[in-house]
This record gives C-alpha cells, structure tokens and sequence, in this order.
C-alpha cells in the first residue's frame, strides 16, 4: 500500500498549480491521495487563474492547467471527505499538503478551527524522529501561522519557513488594484501580507524566515529537526512536489 496524502482545501480559490501539480506528482510517485474540504464539497480552484483574460495575463502555465483538469476528473477529487466529520485525524496520513492561494475564498481554510485543531494535532508528528511529513506554499504556511499548538505558540514557531515574500504580494496587488481591486489581498486592502502574519509566528523570524526575492530561480525552505518543507509561490510548485515526494520515501524507508 502506498504512502497516503491529505490535502487540505477551502471549497473555492486555491491556487490550481500550487494543487495540481503536487497532486500530479504524488500520482505518479504510487500515493494514495485524499481531499478534505469543509463539509465534502467537491472544490473548485480559483477560475481567475484558469479562465478568461486574467487566466491568460496571470494565471496557472499550460501544463499546469492540462493537470489541473485531470485532477478534477479524478476519483479522489469528486469525492473528497469532510473535515468537520466525526473522528477525522489528519494522523492517519503520511504527508500534509497545504496549498496557498490569495482569493478570498481561502478564508475558510485559513479561519476554520476545526482545520486548525487537526493540523495542531498533526504538525508536532512532524517533528523527527517522527515518520509524518508537512508540505506548504503561499497561504498554505498562512494556514500553519495561525494554528496555536498547546503552548498557545503558531505550530510553526521553531521552524524555519519561507511563504509568500511580501514583495511579490504588494507588487501582484499594486499591480493590477485598477481593473481587480483588492483581489491580490486575501484579507483586503490594508490588512497583513503573508509575510507579516508568518513572521510573527516565528520565535526568531530574523533566522527563522528564509526567502528569495528572485522569481525565476525555485526556492524551497526544509529543515534539520523537522519533516516540514516550504515554498513560495506557484513557480516553487514543481520542486515542492518533488522534494515531498523524496521526504515521504525517505521516511518510509526508514
């Protein structure tokens, strides 16, 4: 039996190459891969990514749209669990993929209780020499800065972590605030950038927090003491997804 992973989604605006890619590669590589969304809807990832003149401005590459719709034909994806279900435990996979994504519709992963008491059960495993693993992009490390594990600290206060660079966030926004308003700010206008709300997470952000401001070169963050590896933004996708895959294998072998 393969090595099980969980995805954990709001039922719209996930970032579709942050989720298709990984899950693509987490096919492939023989894992069983499960969704989870609030109350089992079938999700939908953030159509300005995939549709019209902002899908073909700003949105997800060619491959990356080719694998999202074979995603979404996917056993797996038409019948997600639900998260809010009795008995749910996040324990019983290996591997936590949290994908990002700006559209407000992520709110509902990002403010749920319910989700952040299963990664607050899920993320100390992580911790080696345990055998679970976490994976996160963009908004997905949001998701983990605002979940308080029983310290009361953000589960990810002695990690070392990248997410989204406020550069690239306040640069999206600025950019593009005259034909799609605040659309670039998950929280709206004026509120935190990713950056700011993780930073604040870290017991030490001025060694913890790690990042590049070069869009073209995929950046990763992983970690000494801790299976829990961290991306950027779509472009980090494809090695992300790689590198999990690794990390899973390797602890399975262990």
């Amino acid at each position: 039996m393969g090595s099980k992973v969980v995805f954990l989604l709001a039922d719209y605006g996930h970032d579709p190459t942050e989720t298709a890619v990984p899950y693509k590669a987490f096919v492939e590589a023989g894992f069983q891969v499960t969704f989870f969304t609030e109350n089992g809807n079938v999700p939908k990832c953030d159509a300005k990514m995939l549709e019209g003149i902002t899908g073909t401005l700003l949105g997800a590459p060619k491959a990356a749209v080719e694998a999202y719709k074979k995603m979404t034909q996917s056993t797996e994806w038409q019948n997600p669990k639900a998260w809010t279900s009795e008995g749910i435990s996040l324990l019983d996979y290996d591997l936590l993929m949290l994908p990002g994504g700006h559209e407000k519709g992520v709110r509902q992963i990002l403010d749920s209780p319910k989700a952040q008491a299963l990664i607050a059960e899920y993320f100390p495993a992580c911790q080696k020499p345990g055998k679970k693993a976490t994976a996160a992009i963009c908004h997905g490390v949001q998701a983990l800065a605002h979940t308080k594990g029983a310290d009361g600290n953000s589960v990810i206060h002695e990690v070392n972590t990248t997410a989204l660079p406020g550069v690239f966030e306040n640069a999206a926004y600025h950019s593009t605030r005259l034909f799609l308003g605040d659309y670039y700010k998950t929280y709206g206008a004026g509120t935190a950038n990713v950056e700011e709300i993780v930073k604040a997470a870290l017991r030490d952000p001025a060694k913890q927090w790690k990042s590049s401001a070069n869009p073209a070169a995929p950046f990763l963050v992983e970690n000494q003491d801790w299976n829990y590896i961290s991306g950027r933004w779509p472009g980090d996708a494809p090695l992300l997804a790689e590198s999990a895959v690794k990390m899973v294998q390797q602890l399975q072998k262990a």
